[in-house]
C-alpha cells in the first residue's frame, strides 16, 4: 500500500495520508505493514481513496467453477 500512496498522493508521508483514509498515523503505520488487527473497512477506505477498490472487490469474487452451470 505504501508503494500506491507515494505514487498516488507523492507529497503525503503517512501523516499526510492518515487524515485522508480516516485513520490515525499509528493506524495507517499497521496497515503498511500488513497487520491483521486493522479492520477490514480501512483497508477498503484505502483501496477506494488509492483508486484501487476494484481490486480490493476481487478478494471476495467467487470464481466459477467447470461444473457450475
Amino acid at each position: 500500500m505504501s508503494a500506491a500512496r507515494k505514487e498516488r498522493f507523492p507529497k503525503d508521508g503517512v501523516r499526510g495520508f492518515a487524515p485522508r483514509i480516516g485513520v490515525s498515523v499509528s493506524t495507517l503505520v499497521k496497515m503498511e505493514q500488513g497487520k491483521l488487527s486493522v479492520s477490514l473497512g480501512n483497508y477498503h477506505e484505502a483501496a477506494r481513496v488509492l483508486g484501487l477498490d476494484d481490486q480490493f472487490d476481487l478478494l471476495f469474487a467467487i470464481p466459477k467453477s467447470l461444473f457450475d452451470d
